[in-house]
């Protein structure tokens, strides 16, 4: 849905294996802009492991764990009894975490925008296409930076 990282990261060759590096780092860096709207603590563990991995803190078997984990707990959420859109945030952050430790950097951003604009206007806000335009330019801006690096 966010056409201009989509562009970015097809020109980029983002799904090539030699940039996995570069989807883990970028798929944090997302996550992390919503970690505040996590409930689940296990979830927060998750997301700092990707984190220890991506600074060389964690191996690959500790991120193999990680993944598995948030995966289970993001199939496994609750959801939201609320209108106020709080539980959906939690829900599509949950969610975000999954995809960004399975290196799905793009579903992971796009997990972490619907989040963002669950938790500032609820529900309804989704349908509005322009509430997601300050997190895309944020995304494409972000991945275009952390790629020359």
């Amino acid at each position: 849905m966010n056409a201009a990282l989509d562009q970015l990261a097809s020109d980029l060759g983002l799904a090539a294996p030699e940039h996995e590096a570069l989807r883990l780092v970028f798929a944090h860096a997302c996550v992390a802009r919503v970690r505040h709207l996590l409930e689940d603590p296990e979830v927060v563990q998750c997301l700092d492991g990707l984190g220890a991995f991506v600074e060389g803190r964690a191996d690959r078997a500790a991120l193999d764990g990680w993944r598995t984990c948030a995966a289970q707990l993001a199939n496994h959420h609750p959801g939201s009894k609320s209108i106020d859109g709080c539980g959906h945030a939690a829900v599509s952050a949950s969610y975000a975490v999954a995809k960004a430790l399975e290196g799905k950097a793009l579903e992971a951003a796009s997990y972490a925008a619907y989040a963002t604009v669950y938790a500032q206007g609820g529900p309804g806000a989704v349908a509005d296409v322009e509430s997601f335009d300050t997190e895309w330019v944020w995304q494409r801006d972000r991945l275009a930076a952390l790629a020359q690096r």
